[in-house]
């Protein structure tokens, strides 16, 4: 800020006589009933209209479109037979991968296998490692790896480009026509 304003007063100083000998005064102290021109302040912007959709809905949508996982989840079980729902689930479980692949490109937090014995470094990133069970003294830490968590490698969820009087639509209504 200060620098542009020196910039501004060298310029107004070489090329107009009053504000050269009004920057004059100022620099030696006096006091000036006539002040300079000051700059007109810039309009405020708007803030930034929130998404009409958020992106948990997005996934959520993608899920129930290509895995139907809420369909599967809120149909009551009972009454069907074990063979049926494990049918059901195998369908499910495939395409919600699928879409979780193409999606985030999840991999392992850890790359040793589940029951590995495992270090947890000192200055360890409690973001990437969760300690469970008898946790005492300083790290490191030695233990057994009981999961090696996840990360995204990506985020590439699709973008909304619905109307706003549904954009908290997770599925449309299916109307089939005669």
């Amino acid at each position: 800020m200060r620098i542009t304003l020196a910039f501004r007063a060298f310029f107004k100083a070489l090329f107009d006589s009053t504000a050269a000998n009004q920057i004059e005064s100022a620099l030696a102290g006096e006091t000036t009933t006539k002040q300079l021109p000051q700059p007109k302040p810039e309009p405020k912007k708007p803030a930034p209209k929130p998404p009409a959709r958020s992106e948990a809905i997005t996934l959520l949508a993608t899920l129930q479109r290509e895995a139907r996982l809420i369909d599967f989840l809120q149909e009551k079980l009972d009454g069907h037979q074990d063979a049926q729902i494990g049918a059901a689930v195998r369908d499910v479980h495939r395409d919600s991968a699928a879409v979780l692949d193409r999606l985030f490109a999840l991999t392992p937090v850890v790359e040793q296998a589940e029951g590995d014995a495992i270090e947890v470094p000192a200055g360890f990133d409690a973001g990437r490692y969760r300690l469970v069970g008898n946790v005492a003294g300083d790290p490191p830490f030695a233990g057994k790896l009981a999961h090696h968590g996840w990360q995204a490698t990506k985020c590439d969820l699709p973008v909304w480009s619905g109307d706003d009087k549904s954009a908290k639509v997770v599925a449309p209504a299916d109307v089939e026509l005669g």
